[in-house]
């Protein structure tokens, strides 16, 4: 059975230091929910709660309607997936695999057809009778994965797994994760500080820094329409460029440097003349004949097959990067230069603090609300 976990008002000290503050969160039933954000920021210690590793010094945490944060961790129902694997190194796969059922009150034949499907569901039959060291890091993965599913727990942590695989077998083993999770369904809370990762294998992402939930949503919200300028630089790549907004005829105009963009994504409620930070990723540019349009330089260049990225500096000696799909006749040389149109739709436009968006579509599940 899957579950519901509930997180209200958690707090987390260390002494006199305090890693969560009242942070609140609810994961749905069944999905895949990650927590994202650079270390020291509290994804770990808020799993580790939820395991029941870490003490918890204020607020509730619900599985469904149960309260668990008095219940010792081996009455959790939790499976859980290390960093290091976690796998003991004098067993067999099998053995690893059926260790977690011992405990279930299950009779020989019933450990052994679980174990027996839970080999082949991970593509790891071949390897049964083989002890740790002889398996790779992705086989050793696969078997921490199936050793935490083979019991059918009602939640699933995983703690930074991929971290130790080289960069082929962690994209090999995101896909595994992702579709083995799907065909369980079970809860699943994934620590990862790794954006590519988590935008990878998420049903939705909690983007988390200094103990504070910035912005909760699916991968294509969080990237298109992220809640604050934190979570724009934090996932993927952005220019980040001071502007200003004037409204004129009720048209909504972005003055960026000397040229001016006419914008129809803003909230309604934006109605005053303010100075803004613009947020463009650098697919957003594009290079265009018109003169009208911003003016730079090109820099350098760095070809990587289907786009090419580009180091261009601004008139006002700012260095933005932009990519372009390469051409298969020409690459633009350093000291060209040019002149960029914006993906206006697709742009994002923060209060001059980076706390707000201005722009419409922002979907934050978050209830927290600070940054």
């Amino acid at each position: 059975m899957s579950v519901n976990i509930n997180i209200k008002n958690a707090i987390k000290r260390y002494g006199e230091n305090t890693i969560l503050s009242g942070l609140s969160v609810n994961i749905k039933e069944g999905e895949l929910f990650t927590l994202l954000g650079p270390s020291g920021c509290g994804k770990t210690t808020l799993l580790r709660m939820i395991a029941g590793f870490n003490s918890i010094e204020g607020g509730e945490f619900y599985f469904n309607d149960a309260v668990i944060n008095q219940m010792s961790p081996s009455k959790r129902n939790i499976g859980m997936v290390f960093q290091n694997y976690a796998i003991f190194p004098h067993l067999t796969v099998r053995e690893n695999v059926k260790f977690g059922l011992k405990n279930r009150k299950l009779t020989k034949e019933e450990m052994n057809q679980l174990t027996d499907e839970m080999l082949r569901t991970m593509q790891i039959e071949q390897y049964a009778d083989r002890l740790p060291e002889k398996l790779s890091g992705g086989q050793q993965q696969r078997v921490a994965l199936a050793r935490a599913i083979v019991i059918k727990p009602d939640v699933l942590l995983m703690d930074e797994p991929l971290s130790n695989l080289d960069a082929k077998l962690r994209v090999e083993m995101r896909s595994v994760i992702r579709d083995i999770q799907r065909s369980v369904g079970i809860t699943t809370v994934y620590v990862t500080h790794d954006q590519e990762e988590a935008m990878s294998i998420s049903d939705r992402i909690a983007v988390m820094k200094d103990g504070f939930i910035q912005h909760i949503g699916t991968p294509k919200n969080i990237y298109q329409r992220p809640a604050n300028t934190f979570v724009a630089t934090f996932i993927g790549r952005s220019n980040m460029i001071k502007g200003q907004l004037k409204f004129n005829n009720q048209e909504s105009i972005l003055r960026i440097h000397n040229t001016e963009f006419k914008m129809t994504t803003l909230k309604k409620s934006v109605n005053q003349n303010q100075d803004v930070v613009v947020s463009i990723r650098p697919e957003e540019f594009y290079i265009t004949d018109d003169s009208t349009q911003m003016k730079g330089e090109v820099l350098d260049y760095i070809f990587l097959g289907l786009n090419t990225h580009y180091t261009v500096k601004l008139e006002s000696d700012e260095l933005i990067e932009i990519v372009i799909e390469s051409s298969i006749d020409s690459i633009i040389q350093p000291g060209t230069h040019i002149h960029l149109g914006l993906k206006l739709e697709k742009i994002n436009v923060f209060t001059q603090d980076g706390k707000e968006n201005l722009v419409t579509g922002v979907e934050n599940d978050n209830v927290q609300e600070k940054a």
